[in-house]
């Protein structure tokens, strides 16, 4: 490997130290915007023009393959629509603008190595990386409630972490092998059961990287964290460390446990289950809107990890598509939240009423997108859950679909209840809702991918294969 095959990393690194340093002498802070926003541009370039390759580095801890490349796209992608749809939202931290975008794109840096590694070690390393910058963002309006978000983000993700490195330990100690491929030759042939310690290793890393996909039972901080940080932060934890996390879980279970795939795949199963049954529930009972979708978004890693309990080639490039599905579709919704939330000074969903007469267009990409989250047609969403459930049933995991089929009907109220209300009643105020231009161009590309992979899922699902197949290399 060459510094060539680095260089999205590596240029966005340059661009974050950048951003650091000019932030002390330009004083119109939207040109900070603009220079992230190029440098994530320039990265995708660099990341684009890697498809195809296939090489390691540093004593094969970093890897370069269509899957990791992949998943750069989406971090890149979405930090882009987190900057653009934050230039007015940050302007109440317009001392600490500068130090917005740099962990913005640093954290993005370490979702990219996270995706791009073959090492444990190294692995944690970028996880950290990633952390830091995101607790530091979770508590950046420095208000009692955002304090209080990043404060016990910051406390749950030090234990995760701590779990998830005493089940790395465990493994290390067992194979003597910090490298995935090596782990995967050492696993025993007669299944997880007949080491107790390779099995509490196994659920300790399941645990510590179940913080990060927020699933049942480690999703604690969701919902306090989700209402209390800023919200193009709550977007930001909701889409991008989300499928980071599954990044990582998917290389490191396919990759390094495959051998054990029968075992821990009945663990994920069941955790998709009680996943989106509580996640689905809770939110009916919610107020604020951030709170519901931050149980919804914990109902939406239940989904997703149908597919890693579906050991398919459809489960495996349908958990990937869910997740370019997914990003678009939440994306869109909390850009929508984060317009309407700062005119109106409020999360709560009774203040949304009548809200499609004083911002038409913000209301109706909220709408599509919420229908999206829902699984209706002509939605992404609609195509990715048809993926993940026919492969779940593929699998014969036909009671895990009949719970999520119940699931998304369940989900239906809660979703539309919102659509409702800013659809019907007459709203408290008839001043428009304004928005920046580079807020509404987020939104109408949020708006195009949910309705584009809706309508022809194709060429998405033929990258997912792709890309799964650099990882593991089941499709012919």
């Amino acid at each position: 490997m060459n510094l060539y095959q680095l260089s999205p990393e590596l240029s966005l690194c340059f661009f974050a130290i950048v951003v650091i340093l000019l932030d002390l002498f330009i004083k119109r802070k939207r040109l900070l915007a603009a220079l992230s926003v190029i440098g994530l541009i320039i990265s995708t370039i660099f990341t684009i023009t890697l498809w195809g390759e296939q090489a390691t580095a540093f004593n094969r801890m970093l890897v370069v393959d269509e899957f990791s490349l992949l998943f750069k796209l989406i971090f890149l992608g979405v930090a882009c629509l987190i900057i653009l749809s934050s230039v007015d939202y940050v302007s109440r931290i317009a001392r600490y603008q500068g130090e917005y975008l740099a962990l913005v794109l640093l954290s993005a840096v370490g979702m990219m190595l996270m995706a791009g590694t073959g090492e444990l070690i190294s692995i944690y390393v970028a996880l950290e990386l990633t952390g830091i910058c995101l607790y530091v963002l979770a508590g950046f309006l420095k208000d009692p409630k955002s304090s209080e978000a990043g404060l016990k983000y910051l406390l749950l993700g030090a234990v995760a972490s701590a779990v998830l490195l005493y089940g790395m330990a465990m493994v290390f100690g067992l194979t003597g092998t910090t490298h995935l491929g090596e782990i995967a030759s050492a696993m025993p042939s007669d299944g997880i059961l007949s080491s107790p310690a390779l099995l509490i290793g196994v659920v300790l890393l399941v645990a510590g990287f179940g913080f990060k996909i927020a699933c049942v039972p480690f999703q604690m901080w969701v919902p306090d964290v989700y209402e209390g940080a800023p919200t193009p932060v709550t977007a930001y934890l909701s889409v991008a460390s989300k499928a980071a996390g599954f990044a990582v879980i998917l290389r490191v279970f396919y990759e390094a446990l495959g051998p054990l795939s029968l075992d821990w795949s009945v663990i994920f199963a069941v955790l998709a289950a009680i996943s989106m049954t509580i996640g689905n529930v809770v939110a009916i009972a919610q107020t604020n809107i951030k709170r519901m979708l931050g149980y919804s978004s914990i109902a939406q890693a239940g989904y997703l990890m149908m597919g890693l309990a579906t050991i398919t080639a459809l489960g495996q490039s349908g958990l990937v598509f869910f997740l370019v599905a997914y990003a678009f579709t939440n994306m869109g919704a909390f850009i929508a939240v984060i317009a309407i939330s700062n005119k109106v000074n409020s999360d709560l969903i009774s203040d949304y009423t009548g809200m499609a007469r004083r911002a038409p267009l913000l209301a109706l990409g909220l709408t599509l997108c919420l229908v999206s989250l829902t699984g209706i047609p002509p939605t992404a969403g609609f195509m990715a859950k048809v993926y993940i459930f026919s492969a779940a049933m593929q699998y014969q995991l036909v009671w895990l679909v009949v719970i999520a089929v119940i699931n998304t009907v369940v989900s239906a109220y809660y979703y539309l209840r919102v659509v409702k209300v800013m659809y019907t009643g007459a709203p408290a105020s008839e001043e428009r809702v304004p928005s920046s231009g580079a807020l509404r161009l987020a939104l109408s590309i949020a708006c195009l991918g949910v309705l584009a992979i809706g309508i022809l899922p194709g060429p998405l699902l033929q990258i997912a294969e792709v890309a799964m197949s650099a990882l593991i290399g089941v499709f012919p």
